[in-house]
Order: C-alpha cells, then sequence, then structure tokens
C-alpha cells in the first residue's frame, strides 16, 4: 500500500519523479566534479614547481644531483673578463691636460701694466704737485699697476721699476723669461702629474686645439722650479752694463709674473674614460648542443654558474595553459583509477559528499605541507652545510595523512590515499623515485596500525613504528647513493635517520592533535569517540535509568546481543553496542507510554484511541533523533536511532483500530495500514538492520513463560523471518547467511540470559514454617498467584506479542 501511494504522488508530480530518477545521475556526476577540480587545484599547485626546475637558481659551491647538459647552441658571456678588460681600459686612459704653449694672458699683461706705469709716471712727474699729492698720485698708480700685471704689490719692487721709468728692458727681458719657461710649460702640482709616470699624459692646446701625447713628465716645471729656472734665463739676458738693480728688479718681477700654463682638464678625462670602457665589448664563448655543463657531485664553480645563468635565460618561455593541463589531466587519471578501482569498493567508504571532501582536503592539506617543507629544506640546506635536503626530507611526516584517512575512512581507503600522496609528493622532489618507496612504504604501516584505534596511545605508538620503519629505510638510501661518493656511516648519515625516526613520531603526534578537530568539524565518529559515548556514565543514558528504567534494561541487553553478533556478520561491534545504548532514548518523553516502564495493570494506552497510541509509539523514533542532536551524537548513531523500527506496523493497535472500525459497521473513516507504520526510513546498514533485529527479538523474548532453549531458537527464528518477509532489511547488506548467524548468536545470548538456576534451601526457623506456608512462599513450592501466572502466561504471551508488532 506504501509503495503504491508512492508510485501515485510520483506521477502526480512530474518534476519529482524526474529529480528521484536523475539523483543517482547526479550523484556520479557530483563524484566526477570533485575528481576534476582536486586534479586542476593539484596540478596549479605543483606547476610552479615546473618553473622552477627550468628556472632554477644556483649558487656557487653547490653540489647538483644530476648531470646538466646544453639543450642548444648559446653564447656565453664572461662577466668577469669583461669586467676586468673595461677595468684595464678605463685605467689605461690617459689623463687630459690644457696648456696655454704661448701664455698671451701674461704677455698681455705685462704690456698692459708697463704701458700705463710709464704713461702715469710720465704725467705725474710733468706737472708740479704737493709731496703730499705726488705721494697720493704714486700710490694709486702702485695698486694699478700691480693690479693689472695680476701680482702682489712690492713696494720695493714698484720704487725700483719707478726709478727706471718702467724701462721697456725690463719688460722684455721679463717676457722673454717667462715666455721660454711657458714653452716647456708649467704645472700647479706636479705630485698629482706625476702619478701618470710611465702612461704618460694627453696635452691639449688651447690655441690650436692639437693634442700631443707626452710620456716624460719630469720635462715640465713645478712653480717653484719655474721661478728658479726663469731667475738663471733673466741673468743670461743682462749684462754687466745693466746693473745689478736692474737684473735683480727683472729677476724679482718675473718670478711674481710667472704662472701656471698646465691644467688638469677632469670632464674631458672623464668623457674619455667612458669611452674607453664602451669601447670593450663582451666577452663571449660558445657552448655547443648537448655540451656537459657540469655533472653530478660536482661542486658549481664560476664558469658552470655562467653557464647555467646563460642557458636558463636564453630558453624559449614553456606553453604555460598546455602544461598545466597536461598535468590535470595525468593527476585525474591517477585519481579516477584510485577512486573506480580501490575507494569505491572500500566497505568503509560511505560515497556521500561529506567523505569525498574530507579526502578531497586532506590530500590538498598533506600536499602542501610537501610543497611548503620543501622549500624550508631547501632554505635550511643553504644556510647549514651540515644538513642536505635529502636528510631533512626524511623527517617530513607525510604519513600524517595515511593515518587520518585509515581513521575515518577505512584501511582500503587509506591505501588509495597513500599510493597518491607518494606519488605526489616525489613530482614535488622532482622525481626521486627512492623517496616515492620510503613515503610509501611509511603510509601503509602507519594506515595498519591505526586500523583498529581505540585509544590515542595507538596513534604514538604507531609513530614510533613508523619512525623506526623510516630509519632502515633512511640507511638503505644512503648507502645506495653515498657508498660512491664517502662512508654512509657519516655524520650525515646519523643525522638521517634521526630525521626519519622524527617523522614518523612527529606524524602520530600531529594525529593526536588533529583527530579532536577534525571530529568536532566533520562529524566523523572514531572509535575513540564511541568508547566515550559507550560509558553509562553520559547524561542523557542517566536521565534514561531514572525515568524508563525499563527501556534502560531493554537497551543494555540490545547492546550485549547485537555486540556478540557483530563481528561474526562483518559489522561494527563498537558502534553497534554504543548504538544499542541510545536507539531508544525517544521513550525517555513519555515512559509509561510504553510496556517495558509500566507497572502491572497501569496500561495508559486503555484510555486512548489505537490511533492516537500508535503516534505516541512512533513519535519516540522522532524525539530520539532530536535528543541525540541536542547531545551532539555522531551522525552514525542518530541515523541508526532514526532507522531502527524501519517501516513496521504496530499491528497490536492496527487490528484493534480495525475491529473498533468494524464494531462501527464500516460507518467511520476505514483504517490505513501505513498510519500505523514508523516513518523509516529502513535500515541503511549492517548495524542498523542488526539493532531492528535485536530490538525486536529482545522486547518478545520477554513475553517468553517458560523460555527453553527450543522456545527460545523458535521466537527468535520466527522473529528473523517476520522481519524479512516485511521487507525491513531490504536496503541494508545482511545476507540469508548473515541472518543464520544472527539468529544462532542471539539463541545463545537470550539462553545465557534466561539459563536455569539451582534453588538453594533457606534454613527453616521454628514457629516461621506455618506462616510462610500460609503466605506461598516456601522454596518447594509456587506460590498461588505465581500458579495463577502460570496457567495464563499462554494467553498474556499471544497479546503481549501483538502489542509488539512482532505476532
Amino acid at each position: 500500500m506504501v509503495e503504491k501511494k508512492k508510485r501515485i504522488a510520483l506521477t502526480k508530480n512530474p518534476l519529482k519523479r524526474l529529480g528521484t530518477w536523475l539523483r543517482p545521475a547526479i550523484s556520479k556526476f557530483q563524484i566526477w566534479i570533485y575528481l576534476i577540480v582536486l586534479s586542476a587545484t593539484i596540478s596549479l599547485l605543483i606547476f610552479p614547481n615546473i618553473l622552477i626546475i627550468h628556472k632554477e637558481a644556483h649558487s656557487l659551491g653547490n653540489v647538483l644531483n644530476k648531470d646538466i647538459k646544453a639543450s642548444h647552441d648559446f653564447l656565453v658571456e664572461d662577466k668577469e673578463l669583461t669586467r676586468q678588460r673595461r677595468d684595464k681600459a678605463v685605467k689605461s686612459s690617459l689623463f687630459v691636460y690644457d696648456f696655454d704653449r704661448s701664455g698671451a694672458y701674461i704677455n698681455n699683461r705685462i704690456k698692459e701694466s708697463f704701458s700705463y706705469g710709464r704713461t702715469e709716471l710720465k704725467h705725474i712727474l710733468s706737472i708740479e704737485l704737493e709731496p703730499t699729492l705726488r705721494s697720493e698720485k704714486l700710490g694709486q698708480l702702485t695698486d694699478k699697476f700691480f693690479g693689472l700685471a695680476g701680482i702682489t704689490g712690492d713696494p720695493v719692487l714698484f720704487d725700483q721699476l719707478v726709478k727706471t721709468s718702467f724701462s721697456s728692458q725690463i719688460q722684455n727681458s721679463v717676457v722673454i723669461a717667462v715666455n721660454r719657461i711657458l714653452e716647456k710649460g708649467v704645472v700647479g702640482n706636479k705630485t698629482v702629474l706625476m702619478t701618470q709616470k710611465g702612461k704618460g699624459i694627453i696635452l691639449l692646446d688651447i690655441d690650436t686645439q692639437k693634442e700631443l701625447k707626452v710620456d716624460d713628465l719630469d720635462r715640465f716645471y713645478d712653480l717653484e722650479g719655474a721661478r728658479q729656472h726663469i731667475g738663471q734665463i733673466v741673468e743670461q739676458l743682462t749684462t754687466n752694463e745693466d746693473g745689478p738693480e736692474i737684473v735683480a728688479t727683472t729677476r724679482h718681477l718675473a718670478e711674481l709674473v710667472i704662472r701656471p700654463n698646465i691644467a688638469f682638464n677632469k670632464r674631458e678625462t672623464d668623457l674619455r674614460k667612458e669611452e674607453a670602457k664602451d669601447s670593450v665589448k663582451p666577452i663571449y664563448f660558445q657552448v655547443k648542443k648537448g655540451e656537459m655543463i657540469i655533472r653530478e657531485g660536482e661542486k658549481i664553480n664560476p664558469t658552470h654558474l655562467l653557464k647555467l645563468e646563460a642557458g636558463a635565460t636564453l630558453k624559449r618561455n614553456p606553453p604555460i595553459p598546455f602544461m598545466a593541463l597536461s598535468m590535470t589531466v595525468m593527476i585525474g587519471i591517477l585519481l579516477a583509477l584510485s577512486y573506480v578501482i580501490l575507494v569505491r569498493r572500500s566497505n568503509a567508504f560511505k560515497g556521500d559528499a561529506r567523505s569525498l571532501i574530507f579526502i578531497s582536503l586532506t590530500l590538498l592539506f598533506m600536499f602542501l605541507v610537501v610543497l611548503l617543507y620543501n622549500t624550508v629544506a631547501e632554505e635550511v640546506a643553504r644556510g647549514f652545510s651540515f644538513f642536505t635536503v635529502q636528510v631533512l626530507l626524511f623527517a617530513l611526516p607525510i604519513s600524517l595523512g595515511a593515518i587520518l584517512i585509515s581513521i575515518f575512512q577505512g584501511l582500503e581507503v587509506a591505501i588509495a590515499f597513500s599510493l597518491i600522496i607518494s606519488i605526489l609528493a616525489s613530482i614535488v622532489i622532482e622525481g626521486r623515485v627512492e623517496f616515492f618507496v620510503y613515503f610509501l612504504v611509511g603510509s601503509l604501516l602507519a594506515a595498519y596500525g591505526v586500523r583498529n584505534c581505540r585509544e590515542r596511545i595507538v596513534l604514538i605508538k604507531t609513530g614510533m613504528r613508523v619512525g623506526l620503519l623510516n630509519v632502515v629505510m633512511a640507511l638503505s638510501i644512503q648507502t645506495l647513493y653515498q657508498s660512491l661518493y664517502g662512508n654512509p656511516y657519516s655524520s650525515t648519515g646519523a643525522i638521517s635517520l634521526v630525521a626519519g625516526f622524527l617523522g614518523g613520531v612527529l606524524a602520530g603526534v600531529m594525529a593526536t592533535g588533529f583527530l579532536p578537530l577534525i571530529e568536532m568539524a566533520s562529524g566523523f565518529t572514531t572509535d575513540i569517540k564511541l568508547l566515550e559515548l559507550s560509558s553509562l556514565d553520559q547524561p542523557i543514558l542517566k536521565d534514561l535509568m531514572i525515568k524508563a528504567p525499563g527501556t534502560y534494561h531493554h537497551s543494555v541487553i540490545v547492546s550485549n546481543m547485537v555486540e556478540a553478533t557483530a563481528e561474526g556478520i562483518h559489522a561494527s561491534p563498537l558502534l553497534a553496542k554504543v548504538s544499542a545504548y541510545y536507539h531508544d532514548i525517544g521513550k525517555i518523553t513519555k515512559p509509561l507510554y510504553f510496556v517495558e516502564n509500566q507497572v502491572r495493570g497501569d496500561n495508559r494506552h486503555e484510555k486512548l484511541a489505537p490511533s492516537m497510541s500508535s503516534l505516541i509509539l512512533i513519535s519516540h523514533v522522532k524525539d530520539g533523533v532530536e535528543l541525540a542532536k541536542q547531545h551532539r551524537l555522531s551522525k552514525e548513531i542518530i541515523d541508526i536511532i532514526q532507522q531502527h523500527q524501519g517501516t513496521r506496523l504496530i499491528s497490536y493497535f492496527y487490528q484493534k483500530a480495525k475491529e473498533q472500525s468494524e464494531k462501527k459497521g464500516g460507518k467511520s473513516s476505514p483504517v490505513e495500514e501505513e498510519d500505523f507504520r514508523y516513518p523509516g526510513p529502513k535500515p541503511q546498514t549492517k548495524e542498523a538492520g542488526l539493532i531492528l533485529v535485536a530490538d525486536t527479538v529482545e522486547a518478545a523474548s520477554r513475553t517468553l513463560v517458560d523460555p527453553t532453549p527450543a522456545r527460545i531458537k523458535g521466537m527468535v527464528q520466527k522473529i528473523i523471518n517476520n522481519v524479512f518477509s516485511d521487507g525491513q532489511l531490504d536496503e541494508c547488506e545482511l545476507t540469508l547467511k548473515d541472518l543464520n548467524q544472527i539468529a544462532k548468536s542471539f539463541t545463545k545470548t537470550l539462553g545465557g540470559i534466561f539459563h536455569s538456576r539451582i534453588e538453594y534451601p533457606e534454613p527453616i526457623i521454628k514457629g516461621e514454617t506455618d506462616r510462610k506456608r500460609e503466605n506461598g512462599n516456601s522454596n518447594n513450592l509456587p506460590a498461588p498467584h505465581e500458579k495463577h501466572r502460570s496457567r495464563e502466561g499462554k494467553n498474556e504471551t499471544e497479546e503481549d506479542l501483538k502489542r509488539l508488532g512482532v505476532s
């Protein structure tokens, strides 16, 4: 009837029908979307590493772990040699000095000053002046004369010149002597000039703009030497007839007049140095295609570095979009095959969006850890010579991901995860095959070690086991690669062993910290959490024990039944046991409406209509789900609470409603069976199906008057057959073999609960024998009311079974 109504509803609502039909396709479509997005994300994270491989940074002294050959012909600039040659050209560039060969400015000054002196002196002497005025005029002439000559005033010299009336002979002698000195050249600072000795200088004639290279720098006078030589020239130009005063005056004036006529031209010198530098072209040498640039194990020297940098600079930029697309395709194929072959076939994998997102995020997180760790390891290795990147990689806690996946998704999914993350990690570290094996072996051991983790100490112990395995693997890898180059048991080898052990321990410690965080964030339930929930001191279980003691006792017995049975049908004993504790917590709200909590003779359903009674019974499932959510129970337990009654029929009240309807002659509305069924859904897992059967069997076992093993076995088999024929187990994975195993286990467990006991005789006290017999309390004879119950047992059993909905 229920299925018929569903078909009618779908026919009336085509959109709902289409959505129901498309639901499996959408689910598969979502899975492929997850795989594509995950593949693209990982390829984008890998792709910067591909660029680094093409433009890898090298530095002097580094040791490469592979041979590098030139992929094409290219020229390499020898920057150091070019710089040296340019420096040499600059140093060989000659200083430029301006040269005033004629000394025209000095000659003009001498002529002008003497001409002015003669004219003014003649004028002063031609007129009669007062002595004071004459002295004043001569003082003005003194200042003017020395100003025109450009020399410092000297009264004694001026008096001598006045006595000779500014003799033309003195003037000519000074001009000739000065010109002879200037012809050779006078430099102001000969010390600076002599720094160019051996190179020479360029003399630039300021009159003709002609250049002359001078190598003999000793030929030039400094100012002191020029004054000494000019005195000698003056003595040669004068005779004894001129008198000593004329000679002294001429010599003194010539020494004062002489000035440097060679000056350093800084601007022109700097320009010529720049030209000399630019004239030196870069020095190149050729590298041919296939030429070995550097061999594995060699230290990078300056020549190697030049070739490596030139080759990386001249390389053609790769087609980045195509490379990223290719990487996405390859990773996508790897993920798809791993999902189809390993993950999807796992019994523990639920295939829901939450599980896929968790696996994807864990994979991305671990991949980012590998990327960041590899970068940090390279930087540390550059800063500390006793560390190498290979040694530091042994401490990478990559088995952390396998531990988390194994705990939350099962061993089979963790194996697929270990394979994928090991491949991706080896890509990041440039395809090192030995590290692929190292990562894979450690991850597999970690996943296997925590497959049944029920204590947090197991994580640490597993981490230590992985660390010990890492030590063996690290020793093997170090021996493989260092035996050719040195002692594998050196300090580097010892550090490798320590790093490998730390890598395993660190994974276990990090998993211990991540575990509760993931439980809170994702809602997954681990065995550790289930053990915490199995404590009967939980507040919700205490409320159940106080408010509904019969239901509490029923739940404890059901938990014992399913725990003893679950392992035989490949279900989770712990999840089944804990879920059984909580499956009836919804009865807390209305405990007295359920038969196990009722005192004999107090049945509240007698005053209620059957439909209302069925609603109260049905409501305990919804109330249980709400209470479970309030107490933050795991999704797995909430699902079992919701599914533990399936869509079973409450047959007692259904039959009672039908009888009442028949008595009224069918005047009331017809009784619909679906109104007396639980809303479901039916059990979706083995644990939920097992609890449904155990719940029904345990309730029915309370009605047995004489629970002999044969009667228990028959009752169990009957209940299981009814549940199976009603279709309650159609949507879970319980097989006929499982049901047979369940029947055997339940019969054994209930047989132990209802086993017969030996009656121990009590000592008879005088005076009490008659009283006990009167009360019907003898150990040998049953009480009268017990006899009465035995006689009525069969009738009550049939009625109780109907009320439970199992007859």
